[in-house]
């Protein structure tokens, strides 16, 4: 339940007017009035904006549902079907040539090439293990994975056998990254041995070891003789610390579960702690209670024995709501819920002023900017909205025209179709691009719901749309002058137990000319990190070809023909339903947002909203177009169902599905997939929140 408090005509949940007004305005010298009068101007100027761009995305599906149902039964002409496109202005023409004129981004974003952590904003203790995660200990990533070609650690300690393979690694890294004139980092025997084939690449001594440097990225070689390991090595070599995670995305979107001002309360509360500098979490482990904080900066000297230092974190981000959702947290004059969105622009760049006026402990940007990433917009309009909404918030906050930057992830068909206008819209704030397979596949099988059946799931990663997408985003970017500026980034690593998969493919990213991708979990980071160390991404990304047509883009990924076995429905089905049910329990049940979730396979996925919408948007096409019955959905649901429960039976809070039918977790699944051609653009929130609030409510 909401306590509110009335504030310029809002009505304020009242936890959430405390922190504002007591955390971050009163520290900032802002007047308390003012500010609430500034938002509600804002509010009655950008919600009702907001609601039309809304209309608008509904109004254009409308006409191509019309289109695809008025041409039922004929072959596709796709030419007439991009004119079509062209003719409602779901396809805009393309801008004339522009550059962006970003300024002011860390190097983190525009001139180095790394990993990227995006990371549950509720989880505080998850949150604090992201933001540490600029360094990793390489023999710590190889030791505990499969990363590492080598028999598995013996149970029982140490297993020196593995120890003694992870070294070897390790060496063979340094070998690679670090050459030495005319002999192997394995040969040395102390920190004085040896010489640099490219002097350059030492950049001084920490008070562990050495430091290098190698395509920008940060190498420290920890000598130490007193320790377990140093004291069995050769050289002394203890570790090898890599810089990881230069970045980090703290998510109040996908990946958690926020309906209500208590969970909103959670997540600005975490966020400035992440921002002051002092947000800590302690938690039991193995009997003990272990305190959780942030890491401190790298110090270093330099050869003239010159003191600097190194950030110990990543360079955070925080990703913000789409337009479509609105929360009860606040309500307008007239008694309905806010546009999260908007909600989520004022509260966390307010916060995030903290760090721009030198209130935080160690800083997060260096050159004063805040940085928000933006998913789930349709088109150029409603980037141009983002750009509108951004301005007013900082007049609102008394910053600088552009401080607040801006990360739009091409998740969406029209964003797609339309990314070099996109860009246009925010061409003076943007710092981050980058694609994401499952959103895209969800609304891009929504836009075409009604043109017929589509292809199975696991065909889509093969499909001509979709090879012309991850290509056409770097190539857009970087016509536009992304590089060097800003990231374009590449979706997630979803498995965090297949490191060793992870190794052989994710390298693909660089090589298309990603500056950054997602990976999920700090050891991941990691092992990702070597990747940057073999392949010089800004070098890859001047080579690249110029983007191409929509063509490719444009081609809907429909199935050849609907004569699949029944065992490869029943399959297709399973793998859906079984997806959709071990995310939703968590989500609906327990609030959890995005959890380490045991697929059809047993195989650990990280899972968040975008998973669902696939699935939930695959069954619903399936249903609409009589590939499969109700009845076949619900016969899979109902012995996925006890799947899920055998994968959970190890969680005493957990309640089974099966029995619990009438319950909130399996009415949400069922809805998903039974309303799911109905929901807007596919998306899963609605439904979710809707239940969501009925579990939390008892």
């Amino acid at each position: 339940m909401h306590d509110y408090t009335p504030r310029a005509g809002l009505s304020v949940d009242s936890r959430l007017a405390e922190l504002l007004e007591s955390q971050v305005l009163s520290p900032l010298g802002r007047d308390a009035d003012a500010f609430w009068q500034g938002f509600a101007d804002l509010l009655a100027s950008f919600a009702p904006r907001n609601a039309d761009l809304l209309a608008k995305r509904e109004d254009l599906q409308a006409k191509i549902d019309a289109y695809h149902t008025e041409r039922s039964g004929k072959p596709h002409d796709a030419a007439e079907y991009e004119a079509f496109l062209r003719e409602i202005g779901y396809l805009v023409p393309e801008p004339a040539d522009f550059q962006i004129g970003t300024q002011n981004v860390d190097p983190e974003i525009a001139t180095m090439a790394g990993p990227q952590l995006v990371v549950p904003i509720l989880n505080a203790r998850f949150l604090l293990n992201a933001a540490n995660a600029r360094w990793g200990s390489l023999y710590d990533a190889f030791y505990g994975t499969d990363a590492l070609d080598a028999p598995a650690a013996r149970p029982g300690g140490y297993d020196e056998e593995r120890g003694a393979a992870v070294i070897a690694r390790g060496r063979r890294f340094l070998d690679e990254a670090l050459p030495l004139v005319d002999q192997s980092w394995a040969d040395l025997k102390d920190e004085h041995d040896g010489k640099l084939q490219d002097e350059s690449q030492w950049v001084g001594h920490t008070d562990k070891g050495l430091l290098f440097k190698n395509n920008g990225l940060h190498i420290e070689v920890v000598f130490d003789r007193e320790s377990p390991i140093g004291k069995t090595d050769k050289a002394g070599i203890a570790d090898i610390n890599l810089e990881a995670a230069l970045t980090t995305i703290a998510d109040c979107e996908d990946s958690v579960a926020a309906v209500d001002g208590e969970d909103k309360l959670l997540a600005y509360t975490n966020w400035l702690g992440i921002i002051r500098g002092d947000l800590e979490e302690s938690f039991n482990k193995g009997g003990k209670t272990l305190t959780r904080k942030l890491n401190g900066n790298k110090s270093y000297k330099d050869g003239s024995g010159n003191e600097h230092s190194l950030s110990g974190r990543s360079l955070m981000f925080v990703r913000n709501v789409g337009h479509l959702m609105t929360n009860p947290a606040i309500l307008l004059p007239d008694g309905s819920e806010i546009p999260e969105g908007i909600m989520d622009a004022v509260f966390t760049s307010a916060i995030s002023t903290l760090d721009v006026e030198g209130h935080a402990k160690y800083g997060n940007s260096k050159h004063g900017s805040i940085y928000i990433v933006k998913p789930k917009m349709h088109g150029p309009e409603e980037c141009a909205f983002t750009n509108d909404l951004f301005n007013a918030v900082e007049d609102l906050l008394g910053l600088a025209r552009h401080t607040i930057k801006v990360g739009v992830m091409d998740e969406e068909r029209r964003t797609s179709a339309n990314l070099g206008a996109c860009i246009e819209a925010v061409k003076d704030r943007i710092v981050f691009i980058n694609t994401g397979f499952l959103d895209r596949t969800g609304d891009e099988i929504h836009t075409s719901m009604r043109a017929g059946p589509m292809m199975r799931k696991g065909e889509m990663k093969g499909s001509d749309w979709l090879k012309a997408y991850e290509a056409r985003n770097v190539a857009i970017g970087l016509k536009h002058g992304l590089s060097g500026k800003a990231q374009i980034g590449k979706g997630m690593w979803a498995a965090p137990d297949l490191m060793g998969q992870m190794m052989v493919e994710k390298i693909g990213h660089l090589r298309a000319g990603a500056n950054t991708a997602w990976v999920p979990s700090p050891t991941a980071a990691t092992l990702h990190a070597l990747h940057y160390h073999q392949e010089n991404v800004f070098d890859i990304q001047k080579d690249l070809p110029e983007p191409a047509g929509l063509d490719a883009l444009l081609t809907i990924p429909l199935a050849k023909g609907t004569n699949w076995s029944d065992e490869e429905l029943r399959e297709e089905l399973d793998n859906n339903c079984q997806g959709l049910l071990g995310y939703v329990v968590r989500w609906v049940d327990a609030g959890v947002g995005c959890s380490k979730v045991p697929d059809i396979n047993d195989v650990g996925l990280m899972e968040d909203r975008a998973t669902l919408r696939i699935s939930s948007q695959h069954l619903a096409n399936w249903l609409l177009h009589g590939v499969v019955t109700e009845a076949q959905i619900m016969d899979s649901l109902t012995r996925m169902a006890a799947k899920v429960d055998a994968q959970n039976a190890g969680d005493p809070t957990y309640m089974p599905l099966i029995g619990n039918e009438d319950a909130p977790a399996f009415q949400a699944a069922k809805d998903l997939i039974f309303k799911g051609a109905a929901q807007p653009s596919g998306y899963t929130e609605p439904l979710l929140h809707e239940w969501r609030r009925v579990k939390k409510a008892g």
